[in-house]
């Protein structure tokens, strides 16, 4: 009965995608799935393991934050936007039945690292998943995260590391994390004045290389 028609759009997330798929030179129609390609059909029947980077930019969901959810859950296009069967979510199951050879796999969303449930051992949900489909590192989130910032940490982490090929995973996290802290602002749109910035732990800290943080 879950319904994540119910959720609220990450108008930061497209733009999230396609500054990383710069980043990388890849040509953005090729490896970019949004709208109606971001289905659940699109993740579980496209050949993944000759991605060496696999990224989600969406809601995670634990269990309970739907009616009916009772696992770890990233959230896809709803099937009223795909015209696909399927729930729309990609759930810690449907994780394990993937074929990865990744490098790492970024999940850009709210709690990636939760644990499965109250008591479970840390990165007992969806991150394990993914260990088991087969990548050697995560980047994941341990509690909900802001948006934009999250945006502004992802793509710089991959513009340190394309920047220096010597650079490891988690170098460019630590840079990417001292970039949004010293340099990241946060600017009023009418006034144009500086309002705050990122420093505050709550943008920065739920980020957690898990895995192989090196090259």
């Amino acid at each position: 009965s879950a319904d994540i028609g119910t959720l609220t759009r990450l108008p930061d997330t497209f733009e999230e995608i396609e500054s990383i798929a710069s980043e990388l030179s890849q040509t953005p129609s090729d490896v970019i799935f949004t709208g109606k390609k971001a289905s659940e059909q699109q993740v579980k029947s496209m050949q993944l393991d000759n991605r060496k980077i696999v990224m989600f930019a969406t809601h995670a969901l634990v269990p309970g934050d739907l009616d009916g959810l009772h696992q770890p859950a990233l959230a896809l296009s709803a099937p009223e936007v795909t015209g696909d069967p399927g729930d729309g979510l990609l759930t810690m199951e449907e994780v394990l039945h993937l074929k990865l050879d990744a490098d790492w796999v970024v999940l850009s969303a709210c709690n990636t690292g939760a644990a499965e449930e109250a008591g479970a051992e840390a990165l007992s949900g969806l991150g394990q998943a993914f260990f088991y489909a087969g990548t050697k590192a995560i980047l994941v989130t341990m509690w909900p995260v802001e948006t934009t910032s999250a945006k502004i940490l992802t793509t710089g982490l991959f513009r340190f590391q394309k920047n220096d090929a010597n650079m490891t995973r988690a170098q460019a996290l630590r840079k990417s994390i001292l970039d949004l802290i010293d340099n990241q602002k946060i600017v009023d749109a009418t006034t144009n004045e500086i309002i705050a910035s990122y420093a505050h732990p709550l943008f920065w800290a739920p980020f957690v290389i898990v895995g192989n943080g090196g090259s």
